[in-house]
């Protein structure tokens, strides 16, 4: 049977990625506990499979880069967590951030890092707590992005989740004009970055074509550094310094936050396209309702999950269930409830 090869193999190695895994993760840690005994960030966290989302991240990208292609960015005070899991990834390919100052940081750094090696390179960003349902779907997208990228060299290009229910804690994307792509799949300009909307506008951009913000985004190093010079030069600027001088705690002590999405996407879409991910079942494991509903959705159980009694946790089909999505709290009941006596 023919074997997809990797983007490595097949055009040159001119790709790399970076899983973002330096998050906190807070509003988990109480499920997290619950499952792992710590209040260890969600990304090291065994929510299901045996593994953790940051595992299933790593074996979700082995089908489209080898593992030589692929960085993880994190943070210092995580080392307990992560050491074991990339005991087999250089120390080349881990940038170890002093503090967590958000993802647009974590993402100069990175690139920084990256460009003074390969100038370039075509580069995809990935979070490493994310969940799909498909990871063939999700490689074949991927791809798609990647050719869109040297179709399009002075894009960055963000894959857009169709939507199945109007949700309201997610960003959105509004699509506007479509352009050619010889990949065959849906590729838009952005006309729009909505964070959270309000019911309403959701149940409107669902019906006119909206996407969710899967927060992956893939193109050339030099395009996304552009678009960060232009969007937070003064963060640009000092963590380069920092890392000219190899003392970037400095830097990172009084740097403010900078989210990625509502801090630099938002604010400059002009060289921004999307492309349409149909199939992969992407959702963001942003909350224990949303874990809890994402895990009852594809049927998976794993064992702290059948030990809590889930009897109002219903897998979400169709618009009907737009309501009860939006009524958060039930998983904070289930955690502290088990079946039998206590």
């Amino acid at each position: 049977m023919y074997k997809q090869r990797s983007i490595a193999e097949r055009d040159g190695s001119d790709v790399r990625a970076f899983v973002l895994a330096g998050g906190e993760g807070t509003r988990l840690q109480r499920l997290t506990h619950k499952i792992d005994g710590d209040g260890r960030p969600k990304q090291f966290s065994k929510i299901f499979g045996g593994k953790s989302l940051l595992t299933h991240t790593r074996d979700r990208l082995r089908p489209i880069f080898s593992d030589d292609q692929v960085a993880f960015v994190v943070i210092r005070s995580h080392e307990r967590f992560y050491s074991n899991e990339l005991a087999d990834v250089d120390a080349s390919r881990i940038v170890a951030q002093p503090s967590n100052r958000g993802t647009g940081v974590a993402i100069i750094a990175a690139l920084l890092q990256l460009l003074k090696s390969e100038p370039g390179a075509i580069v995809g960003f990935f979070p490493s707590d994310h969940y799909f349902a498909d990871d063939a779907a999700f490689a074949a997208t991927v791809r798609s992005a990647i050719e869109a990228s040297r179709e399009h060299p002075d894009s960055i290009v963000l894959l857009g989740a169709k939507p199945q229910w109007p949700e309201v804690e997610y960003g959105w994307i509004e699509p506007g004009a479509s352009l050619m792509t010889g990949s065959g799949k849906p590729l838009f300009n952005i006309n729009r970055f909505w964070e959270k909307p309000p019911l309403a506008e959701a149940l409107q951009l669902m019906k006119t074509g909206g996407l969710w913000n899967t927060f992956v985004t893939i193109g050339y190093g030099i395009a996304f550094l552009k678009l960060l010079t232009d969007t937070a030069p003064s963060a640009v600027s000092e963590i380069s310094k920092a890392l000219m001088q190899r003392d970037p705690d400095a830097a990172y002590r009084d740097m403010e936050a900078i989210d990625f999405s509502k801090h630099v996407l938002s604010q400059n879409h002009r060289h921004l396209l999307v492309i349409q991910d149909e199939v992969s079942g992407w959702a963001d494991l942003g909350n224990p309702d949303r874990v809890i509903e994402t895990l009852v959705e594809n049927k998976i159980e794993p064992e702290w999950l059948r030990e809590m009694r889930v009897v109002d946790v219903a897998p979400v089909h169709d618009l009907s269930r737009a309501t009860a999505l939006h009524t958060r709290g039930r998983a904070d009941a289930l955690i502290n409830v088990r079946k039998g006596p206590s």
